[in-house]
Formats: structure tokens, sequence, C-alpha cells
């Protein structure tokens, strides 16, 4: 069954119909149950008519996204139960492969990332599941969810049936889709639609490539209706957008795979929203049309730690950490006057029952400010780094010799090598993406992608020339994604003259690095800190933890951990200015607080009840 998916910005009544417009090709192959297990349910979700069918009875898809992954699990049955008591019968969910395989050989399906229970709370809670296991999904992630180390291969290409890709693909899905097999509608589970791959027919690269995947699927047991969707950009209404695909389709059942209920944001820019009389408008009119609909996002949640993707066109720009998205259900899981309008629509499509109560929301504080009382230079802290390591030439991060061979996914990098004079430092748009320099450990200045040139000081003798080197987050969608190496990834140049001779540390930032952190030698914080350097407070939590959120307003740049997990980066530039800290993030009594700050930072941090995602812009 093939999906097309249309994206388009609408002003007015139609705005903002990031389509999934569902025309439907079935690509549906029955499988024999596993040792002739004998199934009571046979026939599975159908699109072989104009309307389709569960179990051979009409049905509608009234569904919703919300990623595991970006929801603490503390929460997902309350997000799930709002999902429930809102109308909506249908959980959909991405799968991120570079989260469930972060390097060659070692897959992990436990604790925040357990697929399992997150399919199996569904169906307790009487919801179906569309299933959109990639392997490439987008969905905001850096690199569209593929695992950074596949980039080491020179010879890489993305999402085509190139064999290191296949074959990385396939060990993937050896262990994926075992799992999820069981849990197909014919089996007794929730899962009744599996999609292949995402939008690639934008990107269409390798006309072989969505065969494999299909048959990946399939020949591991995925006998469900299988779909897919696209983009179309141009398409310039909700009821042209119809007629297209019925001509293209006719007679066949429609779905809107993803209706954007809002949009996520970018670093330098402002918060968008959609205009709720916009998103419900056009709900409305697709159910009126009798079509099936997914929201997405239903609930968009956070992409805690360096997760976030960013966008190559028309010029790079990283996401924020939020993925509130301005959907029905808030970063946070509030309760907002588009899920109060969209509850009341969709009540009127339940079948004639009422809808579940609405449950209380949780209670958020404003917890007295985390004083930092230490500090850590990032000098210091270079001892408790994998490494460092010597190289002639400047190395990509992702072709580090760290993490078991599998190279650096994120964080920062730190090149050093030795100058003799000054002059005029190029970087050659090889500084991916973007870069502090120091000489000697003092500040110079700043390479980004507008910034290509830097004069550095004069001096005596023999000096160290340092640039700690951040990936911003790699490009999530697009034909650019095999060139989406971080770190420095060609020859920065003084007087014309490439730097040789690096000593390269890895500063990933993962659990392990900030947990010994705290036997690093840490100083009481001086009236003049050094930057970068990393600061430590402690958040005194009485009772039951409750939500808050991070505020640094006096700070610059840079990321925040919270008893050693990454709540992701904050920036003054906004539009994001707090950071949500879930309660389930937060002990009752000490937590520590240790703030990596590149620049400029205070000695306090604060926490407040309420978030603030920045000065709002409608979608255009």
């Amino acid at each position: 069954m093939a999906f097309l998916r249309i994206r388009n910005w609408h002003k007015r009544k139609y705005a903002l119909i990031c389509l999934g417009i569902v025309g439907f090709i079935i690509y549906r192959y029955l499988m024999l149950p596993a040792g002739g297990r004998i199934m009571s349910r046979k026939l599975g979700l159908s699109a072989n008519s104009s309307q389709l069918t569960l179990e051979g009875e009409p049905f509608r898809i009234i569904g919703g996204s919300i990623h595991y992954f970006r929801v603490p699990r503390a929460y997902w049955r309350e997000r799930l139960i709002k999902m429930k008591a809102c109308g909506l019968n249908t959980l959909t969910t991405y799968v991120p492969w570079s989260l469930h395989q972060p390097e060659r050989g070692v897959f992990t399906f436990h604790t925040q990332l357990d697929l399992e229970a997150y399919i199996n709370l569904a169906a307790e809670l009487g919801l179906w599941v569309i299933l959109r296991p990639g392997p490439y999904i987008s969905s905001e992630l850096d690199l569209g969810g593929l695992p950074s180390w596949l980039l080491r291969d020179g010879s890489m290409k993305l999402r085509t049936s190139y064999p290191g890709f296949t074959d990385a693909v396939n060990t993937y899905f050896d262990k994926l889709i075992l799992k999820v097999v069981p849990l197909q509608f014919k089996k007794g589970g929730p899962i009744i639609a599996v999609q292949v791959e995402n939008e690639y027919g934008s990107y269409a690269k390798d006309e072989s490539y969505m065969l494999f995947i299909k048959e990946a699927l399939q020949s591991r047991g995925i006998s469900e209706l299988l779909l897919t969707s696209d983009n179309h950009n141009t398409l310039k209404s909700l009821i042209r957008d119809i007629q297209d695909l019925n001509s293209i389709q006719p007679n066949s059942p429609m779905m809107v795979m993803d209706y954007w209920t809002g949009g996520y944001d970018v670093w330098g820019d402002l918060h968008h929203v959609l205009p709720l009389e916009d998103m419900v408008s056009t709900v409305r009119e697709i159910l009126r049309q009798g079509m099936s609909v997914n929201l997405y996002m239903f609930h968009g949640g956070s992409s805690f730690g360096f997760m976030s993707g960013a966008l190559a066109d028309p010029s790079y720009k990283a996401l924020v950490p939020s993925y509130d998205y301005d959907a029905p259900l808030s970063e946070a899981g509030e309760y907002t006057p588009k899920y109060h309008l969209l509850r009341d629509l969709l009540s009127r499509y339940n079948r004639g029952d009422s809808l579940p109560d609405m449950t209380a929301l949780h209670y958020r504080e404003a917890y007295e400010p985390a004083i930092m009382y230490q500090h850590l230079s990032l000098w210091d802290a270079l001892s408790l780094t994998e490494g460092p390591f010597k190289s002639p030439k400047p190395v990509s991060m992702e072709n580090l010799p760290v993490n078991n061979g599998n190279g650096q996914s994120y964080g920062y990098t730190l090149y050093e090598t030795t100058i003799t004079s000054g002059g005029l430092l190029k970087s050659g748009d090889n500084v991916r993406d973007r870069a502090l320099v120091f000489v000697d450990r003092s500040y110079i200045g700043l390479f980004k992608r507008q910034n290509l040139e830097l004069a550095v000081p004069g001096g005596k003798g023999r000096r160290t020339l340092s640039l700690l080197v951040e990936n911003c987050g790699r490009v999530h969608q697009g034909r650019d994604l095999d060139k989406q190496h971080k770190g420095l990834v060609g020859d920065i140049l003084l007087n014309n003259i490439p730097l040789r001779d690096f000593t390269i540390y890895s500063l990933d930032m993962k659990p392990g690095f900030i947990d010994s952190l705290y036997q690093a030698p840490w100083k009481t914080l001086p009236e003049t800190p050094s930057f970068p350097g990393f600061f430590m407070g402690r958040l005194f939590a009485y009772g039951y933890p409750s939500d808050t959120f991070v505020k640094l307003p006096a700070w610059e740049k840079g990321a925040v951990f919270i008893n050693g997990i990454n709540l992701g980066r904050y920036w003054s530039i906004g539009p994001q200015q707090a950071l949500y800290l879930p309660g389930p993030f937060i002990n009752s009594g000490i937590n520590q607080v240790i703030v990596f700050e590149e620049q400029e930072g205070d000695f306090k941090v604060l926490f407040d009840d309420t978030p603030d995602l920045g000065m709002a812009a409608e979608i255009q």
C-alpha cells in the first residue's frame, strides 16, 4: 500500500497540510503462522475496496504520532491514555536505528528504548499501531535516524542497494523485526500496518531499494499491510490534493498519513505555531471526506541529548531540542486548546460511545535555583576522554578510533596542533558545524559556516592552536546524507599552508563521561571562571519530584546534564529559552546539575513551572 505524503504550507484554512495523502497500492502477502500456530485473526487491515477494512469490517484510522524515544518511559502510559481520551484509535511511531544500534554489533531495546513494551502498552489501552521502522525515518533526527558509523565507509551510499548499506540494514532488521513480528494483528497484537522506509519517492536514488526493504520486512515475517508515504510539493489545497489522489488511484481508500499539527523549530528563528482554527477545520474536512488521518504530531515530546537533526536548504540550520511541535499535547503533556477542540470534533466519530475521561495533569514546580559552586575547565577534563589520538591530518569525528572502532556520533571534538607564527587562518568550509578557536587556550574567535577566515595574533615560539568543533546536528533529509561528516572534514590553512600533526580529543559527553566528571579535579567556582568549562550545582527536590523547566538567562551556549542525563542544548539566540526537565529525571533530595558552557556563564541555573519556547510566529 503506497501512501503519498503531501507537504504544503498554507496561510489560511488548510494551512500546513504536510499531508501524507494516502493513495493505495497494496503490497500485501499472507504468511503462514510460525509453527502452525492457529490465529484467531486472519484478514487484518485491507485496502482492497474503496474503504479500509479491518477483519472484514469497515474501519477508519484516526491516528496520532507519539515517539517513545521522545517521552520519558514513566510517562508513556499517561500520554497514550490522553491520546485515547481525545478520540484517537491508532498510534503511529517511528523506530530510530541510530538509538537502537549505537555501534556495530551493539543493540539496545531496554528501558527508554523498549519498543515491545511500548507497543504492548498501546494494545493494553485499546490502541492499534502503525509501525514505521525505517531504516531511514527522518523525524527531524540527526542523519534522519541512521547511525553515524555508517559514514566510516568512504564509499557509503545511504538509502540505496549499496552492499555496505544493505548488509547493515539486514543485520539491524534481524534484531528489530524479530521483536515486532509477534505483535502483528494476525498474531493477536496491535500492529495493523508497517511502513516501508520513508519519503523515498522524493529521494529516489535507487529503483531497486524499496523492493529490497519490502523483501527485508516480509522475509522476516511481516505479513500485515505494507504502506509507504511520500512528499508532493506542488499541490495547493486539500480539495485538489484529494482530486489528484483520486486520479492516480480511483476507488481506493484515502488517508492523510502525516497531517502536521504544527512544526519544528530551528536555532536563530522563531517558534512556529499553526493556528488551532486551521488545524481543526482541516481535520474536520478530512473526516467529512470519509478519509482516515494521522496527526503528526499528536504529542511531540523532546529530542533529549544531541539527537536533533538540521536543515540544509536554503542554508544550514540546526534544530532545537524541544519537539513540542505546537501539537495538541504540549511538550510536557499538557492539554492545549487544540486538544480540547479536537476532542470535541472526534467525539462525533466515536460510534456513539463516550470518550474516556481526561486524566489530571502533573503538578509542575518552580524549584529554588541551583547555585553553581564548582568549576572544571575543559582543559582539565581532557584526561577523562577516550584518547587522545595523533594524526598528521584532521580526522572527522566519524572516523576517530573511539567507541570500539565506531567513531564519534555526537557532541564536540577538540583538535590541537602547534603553530610558530600568526597570520590568517582559513577553514575552507571544513568546520562542521561550529568551532571555538584558541591560542595557548586563550579564545581568539569563532569559525562557522558563514565565517571562514580568522586572524591569528602573532607571537614568539611554539604555541598551541586549538579548535573545539561542535556537531550541531546532521541534516535529517535531502540528497546530501552521505556528506554529513562532522568535526574537521578537511584541511585548515594558516597563511595558505595546511596545518599538520594534530592531537584529537573526543568529547561526545555520553553518560559514562559525565559520570566520570564526578572524580575530576573540580575547583571552587572563581569570580571569573575560564571558558569553556563545566559548572556544578545542586537541585534540591523534596517529596515527590515534579516536572519543571530549566532556564539559563545569563548563559550563552552549551548543554545541561541532570543526574547524568543530557537534557539537550541551550543557546541564547533562541527561540527556545527553557529545557523541559521531567519529574522522573529528578530524585527526591539532592540532584547533581552540570552545565557545559562554551563562552559566558552565570552562577546559577533557574527552574520555572512554565515553558518558554520563544516568540511565536504562524507557519506560512
